[in-house]
């Protein structure tokens, strides 16, 4: 029996492994793009508790670059809240400059406020 056989049908090469041809698959090769907290979050949970849609992110060979799109939106929408929660409540550079202790408990406060919106909204969606 041959090593590799080609079937024209599918296009596919096949090897042999024991008594059985098993088709040579390989991922495309495609540019890696840098992966945040907010990805490997999201990563963490499609492995908890979207194992299919993980599995098939995985073999399309779409899972990095739909980490790095989660991990951008996320990040774009901390920032938006961040500012608005910020614009609302009134903190200021000023409130700094008088208050560092005032502003940093308050900047702490929205940040955990922020984290959980996006959290739930985004990541763990």
């Amino acid at each position: 029996m041959d090593k590799y056989i080609f079937d024209e049908g599918n296009g596919l090469w096949y090897e042999l492994q024991g008594d059985y041809y098993i088709p040579c698959l390989t991922l495309p090769n495609k540019k890696e793009q840098p992966v945040g907290l907010w990805g490997q979050r999201h990563l963490q949970y499609l492995k908890e508790f979207r194992k299919n849609t993980y599995t098939t992110l995985l073999t399309s060979g779409k899972l990095n670059a739909y980490l790095a799109d989660i991990d951008r939106q996320a990040q774009e929408r901390f920032e938006t809240l961040t500012e608005q929660m910020k614009r609302v409540q009134g903190i200021t550079e000023q409130l700094k400059a008088e208050s560092v202790l005032e502003w940093t408990g308050r900047m702490n406060n929205i940040r955990t406020c922020v984290i959980e919106i996006v959290n739930e909204e985004i990541v763990y969606s």
